[in-house]
């Protein structure tokens, strides 16, 4: 009964002599826990934990048992595991970084971004010409694979294509995913509203071995690219014609035109323009309108 009394006592005191500062510090401690937690479950950082315990666990029992030349090599390992996790996990430590670049905790506070006509005028044209030529590739059943690049700057998948800074319109999505051009193999990746790059090459998935077998080397490349990204992809399957999105590693399937001109408005701009607080206009009705 002592000992549980010192423990209550203990906790009352904290209590009591806890500040507004000793809150926030144990709510954002908490958090960090809890992204730590989740970076672990759904990586393969899950096997490190383990192998990091079962090696805590050796070098406590060796220490106990003064096994000295086991003890001193698990200590070593100790010393040098800082660096191996940073190789090993490199690029799940990079995607944590990234999704932290990309919140919009500055754009909220500040109200930085650009104005609603902007963002209109920039994508007015882009949104009607992508939802106008998936349709008419899905008719055809021509393979097609476009990438909106939003915050995350999609460099790196630029440079592996050609660039081609053109307006788009249904006869240049039509020319680069015909079968027969040097283009079509690959995706094209569009920056404020212009087609920047085709024939580009995109990341695998993560996780590629739980994705349906059934989906083809498109489907699978959105997946990687929305993964490893906030972009927005586009895919026309070359088999069924059904028109596919992934965003966050999620793909969704089944769209019609006035269903993925809604989701590229809201996600592009009616999402963009919540982050600017000080900005408080609507899109015009006449943008949401069908134009053919």
């Amino acid at each position: 009964m002592s000992l549980l009394q010192n423990i209550k006592d203990s906790l009352l005191s904290v209590i009591k002599t806890a500040t507004i500062f000793d809150i926030i510090d144990i709510v954002i401690l908490s958090y960090l826990i809890y992204l730590a937690i989740k970076l672990v479950r759904e990586t393969r950082a899950g096997q490190l934990v383990k192998g990091i315990v079962l090696l805590a666990v050796g070098y406590a029992v060796s220490n106990a048992l003064q096994l000295k030349s086991i003890t001193y090599i698990i200590s070593k390992t100790f010393d040098i595991g800082l660096i191996a996790i940073l190789i090993l996990f490199q690029p799940e430590l990079r995607r944590a970084l990234e999704k932290v670049g990309r919140t919009k905790l500055g754009f909220n506070i500040l109200g930085f971004g650009e104005s609603q006509e902007t963002l209109t005028g920039k994508w007015d044209n882009a949104i009607q010409s992508i939802c106008d030529s998936c349709v008419e590739l899905s008719a055809t059943c021509t393979g097609a694979l476009i990438v909106v690049e939003r915050q995350t700057k999609l460099g790196e998948q630029i440079e592996t294509g050609t660039i081609m800074n053109a307006i788009p319109s249904k006869e240049i999505f039509g020319n680069i995913f015909y079968p027969k051009t040097p283009l079509h193999d690959g995706a094209v990746i569009m920056r404020d509203g212009i087609i920047l790059a085709a024939a580009c090459f995109l990341p695998k998935p993560q996780k590629e071995a739980i994705i349906n077998k059934k989906l083809g080397s498109r489907h699978r490349a959105a997946i990687g690219m929305s993964e490893n990204s906030d972009s927005i992809v586009i895919v026309v399957s070359e088999e069924t014609g059904q028109i596919s999105v992934a965003m966050d590693g999620v793909l969704t399937r089944d769209y019609t035109h006035e269903k993925l001109k809604k989701l590229l408005i809201e996600e592009i701009i009616t999402k963009s323009q919540d982050s600017i607080i000080f900005n408080k206009k609507k899109i015009p009705s006449s943008f949401l309108k069908k134009r053919r």
